[in-house]
């Protein structure tokens, strides 16, 4: 199949997976848009959210739609790396035997990553990165296409531990969920208080998955939309000579080459499933606030401002 063919596909199987996970997640269509362009793209995304706004029913039913293995890891301040990688045991031979922890799925859902101590939450770390864990000298090689979907209790700090900045960088997107509107909360009271259960069906493959994001990285980008990404971000660096005065003000840290990369990788996405071969300027700054907005550090100052309005400010 042609790549021009490819893309058709893809327009049409988004749109299908979109209805199908209306079928369960009442509005939040900013949020799934984001989390598909994370799995499209290969990258992991952090959920940021109040108790209560299906954080979790909705990674479950994307997973559902998607056709992929899902599993739910619980964070707790006692979970040990082995409760997630997966241990050592002596059979009834006498010999080691591997037993596999949840990480070996193709989704998984680290629910309030910020309530285990760094030991565990680094365990995630070359996963996230390698697709791959160390066991016992040991290297597992992790089923593809492989995601780390975390969330984020916004609230409570106390008794939990917030993830370090080199980490939250490995996530590709930072998407915070807002309360419903008043005709979507009577809408999910609605479905979720009646007796009858909707079934979503698997609309994709894992190879199909794989294949179209191989696809995505081979759209080309017109070198002045590179650009325009590589300024924008260097403008988010406080002691760059593109910073804005705002910048200066209110920022203490800016975001990496890795906000680059995915940037460009997402605004691909983003073309590709609204049915364009090449990305412009306007799909950079549909992914640039859930892509920057976990690499910002504000400093004191920056009291009353928030980080989006800062980043459309660089537009």
């Amino acid at each position: 199949m042609s790549d021009v063919a490819a893309v058709t596909q893809l327009v049409s199987k988004y749109n299908a997976l979109r209805q199908e996970i209306k079928k369960v997640i009442v509005g939040q269509d900013e949020v799934v848009e984001q989390v598909l362009l994370a799995i499209f793209s290969g990258g992991h995304a952090l959920l940021i959210g109040v108790p209560g706004l299906a954080k979790t029913l909705l990674v479950n039913t994307v997973a559902e739609a998607l056709g992929l293995k899902f599993k739910r890891i619980q964070f707790t301040p006692d979970l040990m790396p082995s409760d997630i990688l997966g241990s050592e045991i002596l059979d009834q031979n006498r010999e080691f035997k591997f037993i596999k922890g949840p990480i070996f799925a193709n989704i998984i859902l680290a629910d309030e990553i910020n309530r285990t101590p760094p030991k565990t939450q680094a365990a995630l770390l070359e996963a996230m990165q390698e697709r791959a864990v160390t066991v016992a000298g040991h290297h597992y090689k992790l089923d593809l296409p492989y995601f780390v979907l975390a969330t984020q209790n916004p609230i409570e700090q106390e008794g939990t531990y917030p993830l370090p900045e080199a980490q939250l960088d490995r996530f590709m997107f930072a998407i915070n969920l807002e309360y419903p509107s008043f005709s979507e909360e009577v809408e999910v009271v609605k479905q979720t208080t009646a007796g009858e259960i909707q079934r979503v069906n698997p609309l994709f493959t894992a190879q199909e998955i794989i294949d179209f994001q191989q696809l995505i990285r081979r759209i080309p980008v017109a070198d002045n939309v590179v650009e325009y990404a590589v300024t924008l971000v260097g403008k988010t660096r406080p002691n760059s000579s593109a910073a804005t005065e705002t910048v200066k003000n209110y920022i203490d840290w800016g975001a990496g080459p890795r906000a680059s990369q995915n940037l460009i990788l997402a605004a691909k996405s983003h073309a590709a499933l609204h049915g364009k071969f090449s990305p412009d300027i306007e799909d950079v700054q549909k992914a640039a606030i859930g892509i920057l907005r976990h690499r910002l550090i504000k400093n004191y100052k920056a009291e009353g401002l928030s980080i989006e309005e800062i980043i459309k400010s660089l537009y």
